[in-house]
């Protein structure tokens, strides 16, 4: 079964590229449908998340933010 991710992230963010990196290298693994989004393309998307990026959803729930390690979001998809 295929799960869906969507990461919230901002151009310039480093905290984003650490958690993309973390989903790219479980993506490697398991069977995952990701989608970026940039909060900053809509206003509501940056007034709904401001400075709290990256945030990372799976099959449309919140799931983490700021920060995930691998062994985190493995847990989290197989669990």
């Amino acid at each position: 079964m295929s799960r869906r991710l969507t990461l919230y992230t901002r151009l310039g963010c480093c905290l984003c590229e650490e958690m993309k990196e973390v989903v790219r290298r479980v993506a490697g693994k398991l069977a995952l449908e990701m989608e970026e989004i940039d909060v900053d393309s809509e206003p509501e998307l940056a007034e709904r998340h401001g400075n709290e990026v990256p945030v990372l959803f799976i099959d449309g729930r919140k799931a983490f933010k700021v920060r995930v390690t691998i062994r985190e979001l493995e847990r989290k998809l197989l669990g």
